[in-house]
């Protein structure tokens, strides 16, 4: 028996999982920490926590796994969306924290792109917009506030190739993190934009000059690296990509026209598609599998199971504060919660609603509403921020939306997700999340599995049939989603002048 390894650095964890070739868990480890937010809507990491993280997860889950090192063949590495990426010095040291997907603090950098570019000419090239979300703003921001960390930067690394160097000593990024950058990635050659770049005043030289497919081999590991996880010198490293894009390997989305949506820290809900796709305020990048034909046209909350974890830590008390005693609380909750409409944009929100000053709000309480009306209206929030991303691609999505992460822990959550979208939901039977897609991507890139065999892993649950009436009911509450958020915005943006 052969076993593949699959590590993936997420925002407040990282986690190593090993695995057969027969789609069996042998053994995993996760290792947790927090997001360094020093003001509000700035979100930052030091690179050295996440490589720390990787190191010890893999460590820990080749020895729980008692699996000889000779018989465990490869590694792939997903990651976060790391912004910026990690600006290095000379020496390959972190010049600064790394400003991640969830820092907000490029507005100004944001308008400066529209103002003297263009809108238009930034789609043509890259097929994404100007926001804070994107890298290439958080670089921006780097250059005009931070001049000298912008001089010692010579390279921006991902947080999964950062780790992938210090394992390998390779430097590589792959399509999906480079086109996750935004507006200096030309979309339709797959490649660093000249044109853009020079626009932007951002050097070449400043980002990794080879691009790879997720399923290449970035590097073998170090002899250093080796014997500190315990495994074979040489063993192939797979480039692996961003994380939400690995949760839909995981599922087994491998070609166009499949709607998947992974729900962790934030939400990524994605068509993946081999055509173009007229949506609305949507962010593209290249797939983690055939990169080059295949686009991940993506949408989702900044804050989806953040906000879920953030009710329990603030309003959890002492008792009942665990995932399940809550659940059970909104279980017994009418659709709707009785009145109640959340906002989920606790950190801004990015597409399809694209505002830095949008606010996490509650509307509705009264005397009559209690925890458990609270927190299921937090899950509603989320659950009408999917059907906001699913509305936005202005395609129509089959016959079920797939759905990953750790919202598929939660029955109520998942029948919630249902009645909300009107869609059937379909889970896996797995704790299928970015971890999965990368063993399979460290499968394919090494040759130890193929297509066919990953597909016969997937294992998925029955489809959850939305509620009619349930369903009927959410129509008016998204209506009302979005009229909340209009007649708001204005003052939501005066808040952040007040809070300045």
């Amino acid at each position: 028996m052969e076993y593949l390894l699959g590590t993936d650095i997420g925002t407040s964890g990282t986690k190593t999982i090993l695995m057969d070739t027969e789609g069996n868990l042998i053994a995993k480890h996760l290792v947790e920490y927090d997001v360094m937010t020093p003001r509000p809507l700035w979100a930052e990491q030091w690179p050295d926590v996440w490589l720390e993280a990787a190191r010890s997860s893999i460590r820990e889950t080749v020895l729980k796994s008692g699996i000889a090192k000779e018989d465990i063949r490869g590694l792939a590495v997903s990651g976060l969306y790391g912004g910026s990426g990690i600006p290095l010095d000379e020496e390959m040291q972190p010049v600064r924290p790394c400003l991640i997907w969830m820092d907000r603090r490029a507005q100004e950098e944001s308008d400066w792109v529209l103002s003297h570019i263009g809108e238009e000419k930034l789609l043509e090239i890259t097929q994404n917009g100007a926001d804070p979300y994107y890298g290439y703003t958080k670089m921006l921001w780097i250059k005009n506030h931070e001049p000298e960390n912008w001089e010692r930067t010579k390279l921006f690394l991902p947080p999964n190739d950062y780790v992938i160097y210090h394992l390998t000593g390779e430097i590589v990024i792959d399509y999906s993190s480079a086109g996750n950058i935004g507006g200096i990635f030309d979309m339709r050659t797959r490649t660093w934009s000249e044109e853009m770049m020079e626009a932007m005043g951002i050097p070449m030289e400043k980002m990794p000059a080879k691009l790879v497919e997720s399923t290449d081999i970035a590097g073998g590991l170090t002899k250093e690296a080796a014997e500190s996880l315990g495994l074979m010198e040489g063993m192939p490293v797979i480039a692996g990509g961003i994380d939400c894009g690995a949760a839909n390997i995981g599922l087994g989305v491998l070609e166009s026209g499949i709607y998947a949506a992974a729900i962790g820290t934030s939400m990524c809900a994605a068509l993946i598609s081999d055509k173009p796709v007229k949506g609305n305020g949507l962010i593209v990048w290249p797939y983690l599998y055939d990169a080059k034909n295949l686009s991940y046209y993506f949408a989702g909350g900044a804050t989806a199971g953040a906000i879920v974890k953030w009710f329990r830590n603030t309003f959890g008390g002492e008792e009942n504060n665990s995932y399940d005693a809550l659940n059970a609380m909104a279980e017994k909750i009418p659709a709707g919660s009785e009145g109640l409409v959340v906002l989920p944009y606790f950190m801004g929100e990015r597409s399809p609603v694209w505002d830095s000053d949008a606010k996490g709000t509650i509307v509705g309480l009264s005397l009559a509403h209690t925890k458990g009306h609270l927190y299921r209206a937090f899950l509603e929030a989320v659950a009408y921020s999917l059907r906001d991303a699913m509305e936005a691609t202005g395609e129509e999505l089959g016959e079920y939306i797939l759905l990953a992460g750790g919202v598929t822990k939660s029955r109520v959550w998942r029948h919630i997700f249902a009645d909300v979208t009107g869609y059937p939901v379909v889970c896996p039977k797995q704790d299928v999340e970015a971890n999965m897609g990368d063993v399979i991507l460290a499968g394919i890139g090494t040759g130890i599995l193929s297509y066919e065999k990953v597909k016969e892993w997937q294992v998925l649950d029955e489809k959850i049939m939305p509620d009619e009436k349930n369903h009927e009911k959410y129509n008016e509450y998204f209506e009302l989603y979005h009229s909340v958020y209009r007649n708001l915005k204005t003052d939501m943006k005066k808040l952040t002048k007040l809070a300045e």
